[in-house]
């Protein structure tokens, strides 16, 4: 059954809710939170990936992150680490951690497959192009379901030659990275396309490419300059919801998510519809 990876931003401009949790404190009793309603994973990062957003130090990222996932793996939850940096990252699997998350898929830091291979642990790998502040510019594809796989693929290469286990990796399309609307599209409908027979995670939540969904004839007909402005990030949370349903039924591994809650009951939802076609069909 498709498990949820609840978000847990240690950050004061992540996109969403940039400063709910920025201290470790109220991050690790958001993470209990996320536990309670039905997140598997508890997903900490400590720099925000949102569109235009400037990198911070590793000192920062690390202590932001490093006392949280200490504290989370101290209550039993599995963890993961949302980095880009090795040292963090090997850091944060010390303190606990089980996975590290890593939407540029090993391409920010070149030590980042070794590590994993030593550390010997799940790993993430985001489709990724640049930093924040560069990658909308190369939402440019041809066939983005054909340029994702491959891409993804030459990172598996990478990964598998520094000695991480294909047992390991878990792919992720990067949705939203340097690809701001109808280039997510293609990339859900068809997951097998570009992610074959690994294990998949999705991270849709609460994104902007679903606001042009929402607002499909407002955006079409105005553009920037909409009557009322397209939904705002809490406002498309139906719309993530959705995209979780999807997913579930789609079977894949994870759907990283802001709303626990709301994921973990759509993805049961789904399992029970299954189950219960599964015994219509061995009843007939």
């Amino acid at each position: 059954m498709t498990l949820v990876m609840g978000i847990l931003n240690v950050t004061p401009d992540s996109f969403s809710d940039g400063g709910r949790w920025n201290t470790t404190d109220a991050a690790v009793a958001q993470g209990l939170d996320l536990a309670r309603d039905g997140a598997r994973v508890i997903d900490v990062g400590g720099e925000s990936t949102r569109p235009g957003a400037d990198r911070v130090s590793i000192e920062e990222e690390q202590a932001r992150v490093l006392p949280v996932v200490a504290a989370l793996a101290q209550e039993g939850l599995a963890v993961s680490v949302d980095t880009m940096r090795a040292e963090t990252a090997k850091a944060a699997v010390e303190a606990g951690a089980a996975i590290v998350n890593d939407v540029s898929g090993g391409l920010a830091d070149p030590l980042m497959p070794h590590v994993v291979a030593d550390l010997d642990c799940d790993y993430v790998a985001m489709h990724w192009r640049a930093h924040s502040t560069r990658m909308d510019a190369l939402d440019r594809y041809h066939d983005v379901v054909a340029e994702v796989r491959d891409e993804l693929a030459s990172r598996v290469d990478v990964l598998q030659a520094a000695g991480v286990s294909t047992e390991r990796i878990i792919l992720d399309p990067g949705l939203g990275f340097s690809k701001v609307a109808e280039s997510n599209w293609p990339l859900l409908a068809d997951i097998a396309g570009w992610a074959g027979d690994a294990r998949v995670l999705i991270g849709a939540s609460r994104k902007r490419f679903l606001a042009a969904a929402i607002q499909p004839d407002e955006i079409e007909r105005f553009g920037e300059d909409l009557p009322a402005p397209p939904p705002a990030p809490l406002e498309r949370e139906h719309a993530t919801t959705a995209i979780t349903t999807l997913c579930a039924r789609a079977g894949v591994w994870g759907v990283r998510v802001h709303n626990a809650r709301a994921a973990h009951d759509a993805i049961a939802v789904v399992s029970t519809w299954q189950n219960a076609a599964k015994a219509q069909d061995s009843g007939a």
